[in-house]
């Protein structure tokens, strides 16, 4: 059900991103509205919805300063901080559009972002993007002002460059201004978020403000949020999932933010910060499980055993609760399996999360079963950046799994004879930016063609597949194989080529080398072309992923190889490894090479 307070900002009553701001600052002046840390003292700090309005209206003078007009793009490449969203909801009120960058991206990916949008000011992190982006900022011509975050090297030395300190105006200078909302369109271009292409470069998907808006509003049909909540923000802002549900949903229900300092402090934030919620991908969970097994393999077998119990006691309960099974004897056994085990592993989350949304990348079994099963109120969504970005979520009450939940209000779907699910919903975005075509193949008629393969079954939504062959990161970066498969493939080294890492936190190679230049290649690195353990010699799968990354140099940051696993032997028809047309039977491959999968991916 919806959160029925009177705190609850509507669409409507909001029209814009900038007037969601203004209209909370307006309802809760002094609440607080984010928590972040502050290395030089320390120390977590609050700040509340005013105190943060006088912080984007410094923002703003400063943009205003460029002689920006409405309609132009303005570029971030910040982790996630208030700075981040000042500068945003800064230029949004001037009515400029944000493009959010990576802070980890390549810089000629960078480059091609900043060129393709016209970009004009770029926010950037500090020292490490400086060093990433000064060798190409000459080729951005459109850009007038690169400002740095934290202070950087010789600064003076490029004119563009300027230090925020130095930018910004002082308190003084602000101290009359007033927070401007400029009269807007709601389906005005608020954003232009770059996404996996199919032909080696991204591609800009335009979102509006009412896109965004809309889909933050109808997550709050699934789990309702009130201004007690507290929200932990690691995932980076520069994806839509934790742009949408953990920065302008919080907004819309009054309900506080705290920043993470990293992802390697996580776990000590959770302790301290004890969030109500979490928007979380399935790769966080496997590495928490992974710690929690691997400090399990520690314990006497009698902890062992109890421990497994309990994750068995409780999703067991957790199915009785929804009504899918019929009540057990074994069940009595859970309020003091939840005070002996389950309790202990939520405490290490917090011990206060109400719930947590994960999206992004399929969830495992596996995970889903141990967190749920001790207790953790964990559902999954399903979405895309073309859709601002959310389609479907599980309800805590109406949780199942192996789904991703019924579609939000006033999303339409169906699924065409080719199993593909598409939709219509107020979320779909406006097109990609200067890509006519790439538009107009994923939509048609008014709906959007997620790609993926999907069944509906009373009510529930459920993905099966997808019609192209796109990996997902347990990140939630989606890549497309076969692009990265033919550029590798040039390299006459490469007789056979397949990406994988469905689900995995990186990518990696499985390779099938041509044997002639096998023979070369081996000797130029002293190795035995004739003894198949030379294809396991270090030195030889670094030279491999070597030559594999050179071909792969004009794709996205994410989109690199880690690891490789390369043979002699041939993927064909005859083994079974190849269709009649000579496709790569993807899941045929895997099977067979499992140890190889294993081994590429071990310790992950």
């Amino acid at each position: 059900m919806i959160n029925t307070t009177s705190q609850i900002i509507t669409p409507e009553q909001a029209g814009t991103l900038a007037g969601l701001l203004r209209e909370r600052i307006k309802r809760t002046p002094q609440n607080v509205a984010y928590r972040y840390y502050i290395n030089h003292e320390n120390r977590w700090v609050r700040l509340t919805w005013h105190e943060m309005g006088r912080r984007v209206i410094k923002w703003q003078i400063a943009l205003r300063s460029e002689g920006l007009q409405s309609g132009d793009r303005v570029a971030i490449m910040l982790r996630n901080s208030v700075q981040w969203v000042a500068f945003e909801q800064a230029a949004l009120g001037l009515g400029l559009v944000v493009v959010p960058l990576y802070v980890n991206d390549r810089p000629d990916n960078i480059l091609y972002i900043l060129q393709d949008t016209d970009s004009k000011v770029l926010l950037l992190e500090g020292r490490e993007q400086w060093h990433q982006f000064s060798s190409v900022i000459d080729q951005a011509k459109s850009l007038q002002r690169v400002v740095s975050l934290n202070p950087i090297i010789n600064e003076e030395m490029h004119p563009l460059v300027r230090a925020k300190e130095a930018w910004l105006p002082s308190d003084v200078m602000t101290s009359g201004e007033e927070l401007e909302i400029i009269d807007a369109d709601p389906d005005t271009l608020a954003t232009i978020v770059y996404t996996s292409g199919t032909s080696g470069r991204p591609k800009g998907v335009m979102l509006s403000h009412h896109n965004i808006l809309w889909n933050a509003h109808a997550g709050l049909n699934v789990v309702a949020i009130n201004q007690d909540d507290l929200f932990l923000s690691f995932l980076p802002l520069s994806h839509m999932f934790e742009r949408t549900v953990g920065y302008y949903l919080p907004m819309m229900a009054g309900a506080i933010v705290a920043y993470s300092r990293s992802i390697t402090l996580l776990a000590e934030d959770l302790e301290i910060i004890k969030p109500t919620a979490l928007i979380s991908v399935p790769r966080i969970f496997e590495r928490i499980q992974g710690k929690v097994l691997a400090q399990l393999e520690q314990r006497p077998p009698l902890a062992q055993k109890l421990f497994r119990t309990a994750m068995k006691v409780g999703w067991g309960y957790f199915n009785y609760q929804q009504g899918r099974t019929e009540w057990q004897p074994m069940f009595l056994l859970w309020p003091l399996l939840k005070k002996l085990v389950a309790d202990k592993v939520m405490n290490k989350l917090g011990g206060r999360i109400r719930f947590t949304v994960c999206g992004g990348a399929p969830l495992s079994d596996g995970v889903s079963r141990m967190f749920i099963g001790l207790g953790l109120p964990m559902i999954q969504g399903y979405g895309l950046t073309e859709t601002s970005p959310v389609i479907s979520c599980n309800k805590i009450e109406k949780n199942d799994p192996l789904s991703v939940g019924s579609l939000l209000k006033d999303v339409e779907a169906k699924i065409t004879e080719s199993g593909e699910l598409i939709i219509r919903s107020p979320g779909v975005m406006h097109g990609y930016w200067n890509n006519q075509q790439g538009t107009d193949d994923v939509i048609k008629n008014g709906w959007f063609h997620t790609g993926d393969k999907a069944e509906i079954r009373k009510g529930m939504l459920y993905i099966t597949g997808r019609l192209k062959d796109i990996i997902v990161l347990s990140n939630g970066e989606k890549v497309p194989p076969s692009d990265m498969e033919l550029a590798v493939i040039q390299d006459p080294l490469f007789e056979q080529v397949m990406v994988i890492g469905e689900g995995r936190p990186y990518l990696a190679v499985l390779l099938v080398l041509e044997p002639q230049q096998w023979k070369a290649f081996a000797r130029q690195h002293n190795a035995a072309h004739d003894d198949p353990a030379s294809l396991r010699l270090a030195t030889v799968e670094k030279a491999l992923t070597k030559r594999v990354a050179a071909m792969l140099k004009d794709f996205p940051g994410y989109a690199q190889v880690r690891r490789i696993s390369a043979q002699l032997e041939q993927w064909s028809i005859e083994n079974e490894m190849q269709t009649p047309t000579l496709k790569l039977k993807r899941n045929k491959i895997l099977e067979h090479q499992a140890n190889d999968v294993a081994r590429i991916y071990e310790g992950h």
